[in-house]
């Protein structure tokens, strides 16, 4: 008998920020009242280090902190390819550097993260390098493998401990390129925005269970659904959408679905994407429909 799944949820400070809510105060909506225990946050580049060397952790901290106070567990992305737009969240300053110095700077900065967070009880891993082979999509892309396995030896080196995750950079593929992570997370969205038009990304549960085997037994590692697609993709940043809008490619239907259909895959745990989102809608526009079809999607102790 299958195992029911665990689900976590993704966290970003910048995506709070685009809609105007306290993330302090979603934060600990997701943990009191959302009941989510296991949590992927961001170590954003373009945040914590504005200016070369002038650090600023604050806000990571307490996020960790308050997790860890709660019981949780964290998956810390690091690198400069990480969630949310604009997915390569490189500060200006490392940006207009020379490459070589640029990479210089970026294996400082997750030198630091490293060093910092290592020993904190909140940490449970690293995801590395968000979907780091994916060309074309987001602001100041610059896929450079040599580079990303220089970054997986150096976490390695610093943190033998915890392990590294990294994702695939599609919905179909599974990893062949070196570096091989130690744990590999797959994407799972279900309907786009693409060419003005939503259209749907077709999944199989079939197709996912090979994936998971394929990386079981080729590459001896374990996988799991790093991002299941709970908020839309629509024509613009969503809280400039109007709830139809919304609703269009997340309705409570598509909650439904997107639920069960990442449950039928047997992979564990399921990462949730959308979790700011909800608290908006819910505690900004007063629409609790969002929420509550994702509590009953979830089932306890969620709903």
């Amino acid at each position: 008998m299958t195992r029911a799944p665990q689900f976590g949820v993704s966290f970003s400070l910048k995506q709070c920020q685009g809609f105007g809510i306290d993330p302090a105060e979603t934060l600990e909506w997701l943990i009191a009242e959302a009941q989510f225990r296991r949590f992927r946050l961001m170590s954003y580049w373009n945040e914590h280090e504005k200016q070369p060397g002038a650090y600023d952790f604050s806000a990571l901290d307490r996020q960790m902190d308050r997790i860890a106070k709660a019981g949780g567990e964290v998956t810390l992305a690091v690198g400069a390819r990480q969630p949310r737009w604009p997915e390569n969240h490189w500060p200006d300053w490392a940006w207009n550097l020379p490459k070589e110095k640029r990479t210089a700077a970026l294996l400082k900065y997750i030198e630091t993260v490293v060093e910092r967070y290592k020993t904190h009880p909140a940490l449970a891993s690293y995801q590395l390098e968000n979907e780091a082979l994916l060309e074309g999509f987001g602001r100041n892309p610059e896929v450079d493998v040599p580079r990303l396995a220089a970054e997986y030896r150096l976490v390695k080196r610093l943190d033998a401990k915890h392990p590294v995750i990294m994702t695939t950079s599609d919905q179909w593929g599974i990893p062949w390129r070196r570096p091989i992570p130690d744990i590999v997370g797959f994407s799972h969205y279900h309907l786009l925005f693409e060419g003005g038009r939503y259209r749907s990304a077709h999944h199989y549960a079939w197709l996912h269970r090979l994936r998971g085997w394929l990386v079981r037994m080729l590459k001896h590692r374990q996988s799991f659904i790093h991002e299941l697609q709970l908020e839309q993709w629509g024509p613009t940043a969503i809280w400039k959408m109007p709830a139809a809008e919304q609703d269009k490619s997340m309705g409570s239907e598509h909650i439904a679905r997107s639920v069960r259909l990442a449950r039928k895959t047997g992979l564990s745990p399921i990462d949730l994407w959308g979790g700011e989102w909800w608290y908006w809608r819910l505690r900004k526009q007063h629409d609790p429909s969002t929420w509550e079809a994702v509590k009953r999607a979830l089932g306890p102790p969620h709903a």
